[in-house]
């Protein structure tokens, strides 16, 4: 897919950056394990310190993309958790102190590609006061 391609020549170009990580969280728990996981990321040749592939409970993970990184398909308006699917293009920055930065980046428009690496070249050059979280990009679709 096209935003994974987009992905991809993101962490191609920042990937010798010490502070730089992408962290990509499963769309679909329910069949993404580890194992798959582990497979995608080998297929995309890619250093697993450097661009995390990870699942979890979809309650966890859909929390997390409401909640931290702002993140949500707009017409997800079903109640129940079990018939929910988040599965959005966007892209966020999130500093090393947790923080997402800048905008929410449509990961399928080179306009926005373009800013979010102009972007991360920005918050690389500055300093942070936590040590323990590194710089990255949420993305939900492995």
């Amino acid at each position: 897919p096209k935003m994974n391609k987009n992905m991809k020549g993101i962490y191609e170009t920042f990937e010798s950056e010490p502070n730089f990580m992408i962290l990509s969280h499963t769309c679909n728990p329910e069949t993404d394990s580890v194992p798959l996981l582990r497979r995608y990321a080998d297929s995309l040749k890619v250093n697993d310190q450097k661009w995390v592939f990870v699942t979890g409970r979809k309650d966890s993970l859909y929390q997390l993309a409401r909640s931290a990184y702002m993140l949500d398909d707009p017409k997800n308006s079903v109640e129940k958790l079990e018939d929910q699917f988040i599965h959005t293009q966007f892209f966020a920055l999130v500093d090393k102190d947790g923080k997402v930065r800048g905008q929410i980046y449509d990961g399928l428009k080179k306009e926005e590609i373009e800013k979010l690496k102009k972007d991360i070249r920005s918050l690389l050059k500055e300093k942070s006061s936590a040590g323990n979280f590194v710089n990255g990009i949420f993305n939900n679709n492995p």
